[in-house]
Parts: structure tokens; C-alpha cells; sequence
């Protein structure tokens, strides 16, 4: 038995590709998962599919973009499960538009959520884990288009979102060393990943642009949650061993030579 099995996570935007995943292998290792989502439906319907494995799932109904909503759904995690071991900031939206002719309230919504959203939520869970001397884990999914700029049209505020993720991860880790936590911080970087997010990028990829399944990031985030814990893993990026920047570029190349034949 492992010396995190009935410990509770929470998994945020648990109620699709990467999060849904997450959320099937932590339960299937027997942690308590709290699964938060805007569309709880869909995340009461998973719980009910993992009835009889080692863990739990209990889901919580929560936008991380309302400050209120975290704070309330932290609060009910800690009365009703527990508090958390872990937290992995999941949710991420991906609105498409060009920084000339862009839709403001898409950008909003994307820094609310991937930047703003990721960091209350950490905040909450630190302050639980603080207050039970918990040696906790934060892992903030990322993307690869937080470390560069990935030449995909109508990504570029996406983009920048990712880059803050990026900043704020290695900000946090500064601030828990300096506050003498034993919580570790990482920043956990896919490439191209089957999901509703990359459904959105179809038409700027050919047919055979390599591609992850979201399952190899959830086997990632369990790797990195049985580490020891004075192992911090500040920066895991996966890709497919064939996805690099020039398949990308190759794949962005082709679909704009036959848009312009």
C-alpha cells in the first residue's frame, strides 16, 4: 500500500480530457479526489463509473475564475474529506483570436482562469496545508507554449497566459522555500494532447501531427506525486517523441499552402 493512498487531492477542470484523466488514475491509486468543475454533471457521471476502485471521487461544483467559488469549495473539501495533499491546477481555457481583431472578454477569461484562477487555488490549498503541517504538492499544468512561442494564428494571448504560469510557478517554489514549507511546486509542460482544447486546433495541424493521449499526462502527474517527498520536480515537459517545433511548423506550413492554392 502506498504512503499516499486515502490521501486527498484536488483536481481542478476534472470534468474533461487532461482533468478527467488525472482524475481515473488517482482514483484507481486509491486517493480521495476532489474533482471540481463548472460542468459538475459530467464529473457526478465519472464519479459514478469509478464506484469500486481503491479511491474516491466526490465532485465539487466550482469556476476557478470566481474567487468565492474556490474559497467555498475549498472549505467543503476540507470539512468533508480532508485536507489536501495535493492540489493539481488543471483547469485551462483556450479562446482563438488574433491580438489585432481578438475578442477582450476571450483574453479575460483565459488570464481569470489559467493565470488567476490557478493562482487563488494554490493559495487556498497552501493556507490548508499550512494550517495541518502537510507536506503538500502543487502541480500547475502547463504547455510547451509556456516556455515559447508555438507559431499557431490566433493562439498568441493563450500563449502569454502560459508563459505566466510559467513565471508564477517558479515565483511560488521561491516563496514556499523562503516561508521553510515542505510543499513542493511543479510545473508540469504537455505538447499536443487529444482533448477538447486541442479539438479547437484541428484545422492548423495536418491529420498526422503527433499527438499525446491525456492518460500520459496522468501518468505523469502519479509519477510525480510518488516521488519522495524532498524531491521536487520543477519542470516536467512531455511531448510525443515525434512532436518537436518543426513537425509543428512542417504540419502550420502544409495547411497554409493548400488555404492559399
Amino acid at each position: 500500500m502506498s504512503d499516499l493512498e486515502g490521501k486527498v487531492v484536488i483536481v481542478t477542470g476534472a470534468s474533461s480530457g487532461i482533468g478527467e484523466a488525472i482524475v481515473v488514475q488517482l482514483v484507481s491509486a486509491g486517493f480521495k479526489v476532489a474533482g471540481l468543475a463548472r460542468r459538475i454533471e459530467r464529473v457526478e457521471k465519472l464519479a459514478g463509473s469509478l464506484e469500486g476502485k481503491k479511491g474516491t471521487l466526490s465532485p465539487v461544483k466550482c469556476d476557478v475564475s470566481e474567487e468565492d467559488e474556490v474559497k467555498n469549495a475549498f472549505a467543503w473539501v476540507e470539512a468533508n474529506l480532508g485536507p489536501p495533499t495535493a492540489l493539481i491546477n488543471n483547469a485551462g481555457v483556450l479562446k482563438q483570436g488574433v491580438l489585432t481583431g481578438g475578442k477582450v472578454d476571450d483574453m479575460k477569461q483565459m488570464f481569470n482562469t489559467n493565470v488567476v484562477g490557478l493562482a487563488v487555488c494554490s493559495r487556498e490549498a497552501i493556507a490548508l496545508m499550512s494550517k495541518h503541517n502537510i507536506p503538500g504538492t502543487i502541480i500547475n499544468l502547463n504547455s510547451t507554449s509556456g516556455h515559447c512561442v508555438i507559431p499557431v494564428p490566433g493562439i498568441a494571448a493563450y500563449n502569454a497566459s502560459k508563459y505566466a504560469v510559467t513565471a508564477l510557478t517558479e515565483a511560488l517554489r521561491n516563496e514556499l522555500s523562503l516561508m521553510k514549507t515542505n510543499i513542493r511546486v511543479t510545473s508540469l509542460s504537455p505538447g499536443l494532447v487529444e482533448s477538447e482544447m486541442s479539438d479547437q486546433l484541428k484545422g492548423a495541424f495536418t491529420p498526422d501531427q503527433p499527438i499525446l493521449k491525456a492518460k500520459d499526462i496522468a501518468d505523469c502527474v502519479l509519477f510525480i506525486l510518488n516521488a519522495p517527498q524532498y524531491v521536487n520536480v520543477s519542470e516536467m515537459t512531455v511531448t510525443h517523441v515525434h512532436e518537436t517545433s518543426s513537425t509543428v511548423s512542417l504540419s502550420l506550413a502544409s495547411i497554409l499552402a493548400k488555404a492559399g492554392a
